[in-house]
């Protein structure tokens, strides 16, 4: 194809929002929509390399898959290997394992499914992943390999005018399913192809329904959709549901700029935005670990000049010396060949490494932990039914919705009789050893009914999609509730209340606290942790086995949403005689810590949660508080 200064220019208006957003979202809050833009271009040039070829009978499946791979392939396997090299010197082995899969699902092209699935509670923050970004490619890559095989069937029984009239109905369609489907299931719409492949189409239609515009018709297209990508880049946010209605904005934008042609325009044919365009691919390949690392060793805005700078270099000399690493040949003339061939053996060499490394557990023997914490390592930990605990998990491998299963299991004394019970989501397993220690003590039993999201509540809202087996079992267990409430004299709540606040569904916590008031039941309704944006735990073990310094005060808190619902749940709770709320002062110390052989550790499991040994400290600490006689001495045990 002929060089469109035009698109190389896009390239560079996506990659520059890209990066700036990535680095400080607060610049350029919606600039990562530049990944949508990417998507749309993406689709115009692999539509006009395919159908050109197709028209003349010219087109090879097999060639046009090694050029993609000569394309992408070189720069991601050395990526993922620098990546493994790296945390083979500087990640704990708990960070290393996880690295280990990312590199293997990144260069066989499957990343976008793997972060799907770790996607919601346990899914640690995005900025503590070194290869997050290589879901897109992912996508694209999905996109490459069906996009020409079903092009090339519907072409082999349709006209040229019936495929184009199908890829506009299946940009109709495909954008319908993505809107619905952000609005049902969102981490889904975010990263899988069958959601996103609308706007790569969208490109498509761009070359198969080119416009025949006036200068200054061209003009107008190329600035009202360069407007709209600017629009979006301003004028969202990560809180904007994504892709959803809002990511017609920059795919309409793009498609205007490559409609209007304007290979002269000072916009996007300057010297700059030609340079960053050509090196966009490895920019963005290399930038999102220099994001990760200003995290994950808490360097402060100072040093983002030079990390951005660092990133345009990189991506400079990745562009220079690592793209030009092709195959053999586009036409490779046997399989043994394509094998053998430089890119193919990085990637497979990569692919075995990140396997080796997951399987193995980060490769633990190539550190040591001290004797004192190797003891209280397995400890660290959530509880799950695995372990010895109650907790209904999902994102334990968990499958089969039951109501016996889901709600007869039994803590403390673990007798079948029980008169409290403990009920909610993940914030609610999590204390299960807390109300287990204290229970065992007291010589008393408590029924824990703890699933993922299934806060306390007599409906069926809850802030996940209602086609997750949480979802299923949520409506098990709720239903549970309503229905033995009575039975019981004492109810424990628990939950991420920063997130049912954020939903807007406090309101049926506090119908739940109603009903359970006037049945005269006692109710205790336990404070969510500190939500921090990193994860303590995991500079906890960067000191363990570095012997770097680790502070809690130096991590930031994302606790605004948290402390506000805590507040609320205990001017509710203090309408009642029977209510009482657990104070973060009650069941944590100042500190955030607990200290075990004179080592101080996070309560924290992954900067929202707390582990196993954290529970068990806050309930030592809570016998400790100055309410805690007041507090047991209301209860019916």
């Amino acid at each position: 194809m002929k060089f469109r200064k035009d698109i190389n220019g896009l390239r560079a208006i996506a990659i520059i929002a890209v990066v700036l957003s990535h680095f400080n979202a607060s610049w350029v809050p919606g600039g990562f929509a530049g990944v949508d833009v990417f998507f749309v271009i993406s689709g115009y040039l692999m539509t006009a390399i395919i159908l050109k070829r197709v028209e003349v009978s010219n087109f090879n499946l097999l060639s046009f898959y090694i050029a993609r791979a000569n394309r992408i392939v070189p720069t991601l396997a050395v990526l993922c290997f620098a990546m493994v090299l790296f945390g083979w010197v500087y990640l704990t082995p708990p960070d290393y394992q996880k690295m280990g899969l990312h590199a293997a699902s990144s260069v066989s092209f499957i990343s976008n499914l793997v972060y799907w699935q770790e996607a919601g509670y346990f899914d640690e923050a995005s900025h503590e992943k070194w290869l997050l970004h290589t879901w897109s490619l992912a996508v694209e890559c999905q996109f490459y390999i069906l996009y020409p095989l079903l092009l090339l069937l519907i072409r082999r029984f349709a006209t040229y005018a019936q495929l184009k009239r199908w890829v506009l109905f299946s940009v109709i369609a495909g954008f319908f399913v993505c809107v619905i489907t952000t609005s049902q299931a969102k981490d889904a719409a975010y990263f899988l192809l069958p959601t996103r492949v609308w706007e790569m189409l969208f490109g498509g239609v761009a070359y198969l329904y080119p416009l025949t515009l006036s200068r200054k018709i061209k003009f107008a297209f190329e600035w009202f959709g360069i407007a709209l990508i600017a629009l979006t880049y301003f004028g969202i946010s990560e809180a904007t549901a994504w892709p959803g209605m809002a990511a017609l904005i920059p795919v309409s934008g793009t498609f205007l700029v490559i409609q209007a042609h304007r290979d002269s325009s000072f916009i996007t044919g300057n010297f700059v935005f030609q340079k960053l365009g050509r090196w966009s691919y490895s920019i963005y390949l290399w930038h999102w670990p220099l994001v990760v690392a200003t995290h994950y060793f808490l360097l402060s805005k100072d040093w983002l000049p030079f990390t951005i700078a660092l990133s345009i270099a990189m991506g400079y000399l990745s562009y220079r010396y690592i793209e030009p690493i092709k195959f053999a040949s586009n036409n490779i003339a046997s399989l043994k060949s394509w094998l053998m061939s430089v890119p193919v053996v990085g990637a497979i060499a990569v692919f075995l490494l990140g396997i080796g490394i997951y399987l193995n557990q980060g490769v633990k023997s190539r550190l040591t932990l001290p004797p004192e914490l190797a003891a209280i390592d397995q400890e660290l930990v959530m509880p799950l039914r695995s372990n010895g605990y109650c907790f209904y998990s999902f994102s334990d491998g968990q499958r089969l919705t039951d109501t016996k299963q889901g709600t007869n299991c039994f803590l403390g004394a673990r007798q079948t009789q029980a008169k409290t019970l403990l009920f909610g989501d993940s914030f609610a397993g999590d204390n299960e050893p807390f109300w287990d220690d204290i229970f065992k003590e007291k010589g008393q039993t408590l029924k824990s009914i703890t699933t993922n999201w299934c806060f306390p509540s007599l409906n069926k809202d809850l802030p996940v999609p209602n086609t997750h087996k949480a979802y299923e079992q949520c409506l098990l267990n709720r239903r549970y509730l309503k229905t033995n409430m009575f039975k019981y004299k004492n109810l424990i709540f628990a939950g991420s209340w920063g997130d049912v606040y954020k939903h807007r569904l406090l309101q049926d916590v506090e119908e739940t606290l109603r009903v359970a008031a006037d049945l005269g039941i006692n109710v205790v309704i336990m404070a969510a942790p500190t939500r921090y944006k990193k994860n303590p735990l995991q500079g906890f073990y960067r000191s363990a086995y570095f012997g770097v310094p680790f502070k809690m005060g130096r991590l930031v808190k994302a606790d605004i949403l948290t402390r506000a619902a805590n507040q609320h749940l205990e001017r509710i709770a203090n309408k009642y005689d029977n209510v009482h709320f657990l104070k973060r002062s009650m069941l944590f110390s100042s500190t955030d810590t607990l200290v075990l052989n004179g080592i101080e550790i996070p309560y924290s499991l992954d900067g929202v949660h707390i582990s196993m040994l954290g529970a068990k400290h806050s309930a030592i600490h809570f016998r400790d508080s100055k309410q805690y006689e007041a507090i047991m001495s209301t209860l019916n045990l």
